[in-house]
């Protein structure tokens, strides 16, 4: 295992089983995707952040079984630069007041055609709509679990419709 991998579930806590010891062959060490435990409260701040501010397509994707470099992706679309941005100042904001958490990197602001907030265990990305459909993280991440979203968000959900490469 690399040692960036080792740091990291050492960090969260995961990297060993109960008990202190270790996984057998083919076993993962981090709790199965999709396991019945409740969502960090940040990113539900940051799911209502968003839904408040009318995002559409609300997702969350777990990756602990898939990736060592985050826990979640929070992903949600805007329909314009300024609803895009407008989601993502909304997030912060909400999750500095109500946690006192930042995001370690914010990427994409200026353009707002994919604003991406890294809070080390979950990362936001807020997309445009036609950027979302290019780069279709779904796809690209389809052996991450989806973690049903708090029932009063479950209308902001996923979108309709599909990935630009498959229009035609």
């Amino acid at each position: 295992m690399p040692e960036t991998s080792k740091h990291t579930e050492t960090k969260r806590g995961q990297g060993q089983a109960e008990g202190g010891a270790k996984p057998e062959a083919g076993e993962s060490a981090q709790p199965a995707a999709g396991a019945d435990e409740p969502l960090d409260g940040r990113v539900v701040t940051a799911l209502h952040a968003a839904a408040d501010k009318k995002a559409a397509g609300l997702l969350v994707l777990d990756l602990r079984a898939v990736a060592s470099f985050t826990d979640y992706f929070v992903i949600a679309s805007g329909t314009n630069v300024r609803q895009v941005q407008a989601v993502a100042d909304e997030i912060v904001e909400r999750v500095r007041k109500e946690h006192r958490s930042k995001p370690a990197r914010v990427e994409g602001y200026s353009t707002a055609e994919w604003v991406l907030l890294d809070y080390g265990d979950f990362i936001v990305h807020v997309f445009e709509e036609k950027a979302r459909r290019f780069y279709d993280l779904e796809r690209l991440w389809r052996d991450a679990a989806r973690v049903p979203l708090p029932a009063e968000l479950e209308a902001a959900g996923p979108p309709a419709g599909g990935s630009l490469r498959r229009e035609g």
